[in-house]
């Protein structure tokens, strides 16, 4: 974890219940994955370094390089999988907004065109 902090309910008026907000760096070895899983709220992450092929629930992938900045949508119907098939490490800088009570993912099977 880079950073943390909670944002208190009425503060923010896009953030109207408050939410826990954390700033860390993922890094995934070559051929690994994240594995298919979800966020209660929209993510936002920075590729620091390598190649992400990131599917999402219909399975085709998108492909993010360094520099390249991730927007995934939260809600159980955006589940989606990270996997490096390059041959360097990938490093992503992550930014998440939280709601209080809730993970900051939660694993979900993979879907059926996966």
């Amino acid at each position: 974890t880079l950073a943390h902090t909670d944002i208190p309910a009425g503060l923010l008026p896009f953030v109207p219940k408050g939410a826990h907000v954390e700033v860390r760096q993922i890094k995934i070895e070559p051929g690994g994955t994240t594995g298919w899983h979800y966020h209660d709220a929209d993510i936002y992450a920075l590729v620091r370094q390598g190649t992400l092929t990131h599917p999402y629930a219909n399975c085709k992938p998108v492909v993010y390089k360094t520099g390249d900045i991730i927007v995934e949508p939260g809600g159980k119907s955006n589940v989606h999988e990270g996997t490096n098939l390059g041959k360097v490490p990938v490093i992503l800088d992550v930014e998440n907004v939280t709601p209080f009570g809730k993970p900051l993912s939660e694993d979900s099977p993979a879907p059926s065109c996966a």
